[in-house]
């Protein structure tokens, strides 16, 4: 299976404008300016530019035996109804590490070691929504199953499928990527994992 690290979810406009109309340093008014390359907003009292970059995020590969762990997302999550690895953002006083456990935790009742990096991907998933995805193994060492926050139902599903409707095509290719190569992945700083 060949592997594949960038996902487009809608047709990308590579030279997007800015949404910001005010400066979040200062709050004057912004226009639109071409920096870089590219058009951006930029503060014309103090001179701030509006970088839009991807949020930083993780998704978590848990496997027991030859299962892996899913949640169907609830109402008002973004792909709300489709399934997905356990995943979210990463805050900004967090290792990405910490978020993977904590958000493990949050929306499947589990405590997990993480045991490798698998992937890094970039998603493109909607004009506002574009993620730098650090994709984890892990095994669940306590806890019990639950689903919890942004996720309504969780299950464990055959590797080797099917698998339901998943939310994103980053998940079923990491999925059935792992299924095919069991791949050790690289290794995790041991004090954070």
């Amino acid at each position: 299976m060949r592997n594949k690290q960038v996902f487009v979810s809608y047709k990308l406009e590579s030279n997007e404008t800015s949404d910001f109309k005010y400066c979040p340093s200062c709050g004057a008014e912004c226009a639109e300016t071409e920096e870089g390359g590219r058009r951006r907003s930029a503060c014309l009292k103090c001179g701030f530019i509006h970088y839009k970059n991807p949020a930083p995020a993780v998704s978590v590969l848990i496997v027991k035996e030859d299962q892996v762990l899913l949640g169907k997302r609830a109402e008002g999550a973004f792909q709300a109804g489709m399934w997905c690895l356990p995943c979210g953002f990463i805050e900004f006083d967090e290792d990405f590490l910490t978020a993977a456990r904590r958000e493990v935790r949050e929306e499947t009742g589990l405590t997990v070691k993480i045991q490798s990096i698998l992937s890094v991907m970039s998603n493109y998933l909607a004009v506002n929504l574009h993620t730098l995805v650090v994709v984890l193994l892990a095994r669940a060492i306590d806890g019990e199953l639950r689903p919890g926050d942004d996720v309504a139902a969780v299950e464990w599903f055959p590797l080797a499928g099917p698998l339901p409707e998943m939310a994103f095509e980053a998940d079923a290719h990491i999925i059935e990527r792992y299924r095919q190569t069991r791949t050790n992945g690289a290794p995790v700083d041991a004090d954070f994992a």
